[in-house]
């Protein structure tokens, strides 16, 4: 495949939609075709699957571990096929708000369910599609929960035991492929965070150019540039 995809991670309330939107802007004023989504919830199938998994069904919220895989699972299978894949194929940068490195840490960290089950599973599902490089943004789970709003969803309400599992998954599947991983700490400012991926981003994608109104600013702003 011709493109580049990219993932974030981490527990709910790191700054993964905020970073991940901050990339797609940074990335298309360099002048390349860039798809943001997420998971679960990144096509009209997935949406409807999103609803079940965060809010369960009529009031009922008690969904058996392997079922609420099973459901992760599905809603990847039609998000890889029809959203990542064929922008991957046209050639664009494909951001995602999570992927498979959130079911392995959530249903195999958090749940507790067989990590190899699960890899399997989601491997199976998106036809052995993984991004190239991941960010994990990491942060304790006080601080994260702290920024969390509005009344909490199923997984939200899951308890500090369950999200410290959770973040420990996520730091063990970095520290196994470093390669694809880069963990950012996320318990400073948006700013800082910001900064060090872009400036691993850069590396990504050296050859992207700017876009002509990037240059008319930049030339503007040199010592006897245009005005």
């Amino acid at each position: 495949m011709a493109g580049l995809f990219i993932s974030f991670e981490g527990v709910d309330g790191v700054g993964k939609s905020t970073q991940a939107e901050r990339l797609r802007d940074y990335l298309r004023s360099r002048g390349l075709n860039v798809v943001l989504t997420r998971e679960p919830g990144g096509t009209r199938i997935g949406a409807a699957i999103r609803q079940i998994l965060l809010h369960g069904v009529d009031g009922d919220t008690d969904i058996a571990p392997r079922t609420e895989a099973l459901l992760y699972a599905a809603d990847r299978a039609q998000h890889a096929a029809h959203v990542i894949r064929p922008a991957l194929d046209a050639g664009d940068v494909v951001i995602s708000d999570r992927y498979i490195d959130s079911s392995l840490a959530y249903q195999a960290g958090g749940r507790e369910l067989t990590p190899d089950d699960i890899r399997n599973l989601s491997e199976w599902a998106t036809g052995g599609l993984w991004p190239r490089r991941t960010y994990v943004l990491d942060m304790d789970f006080a601080d994260s929960a702290a920024r969390l709003t509005g009344e909490a969803d199923r997984l939200e309400s899951s308890g500090r035991a369950f999200f410290s599992r959770t973040r420990q998954e996520f730091l063990a599947l970095a520290q196994a492929d470093p390669e694809r991983f880069r963990v950012i700490d996320a318990s400073r400012s948006i700013e800082e965070v910001w900064d060090d991926i872009r400036r691993d981003v850069d590396g990504l994608v050296p050859d992207a150019s700017p876009r002509p109104a990037e240059m008319a600013d930049a030339a503007s702003a040199r010592p006897g540039g245009a005005r």
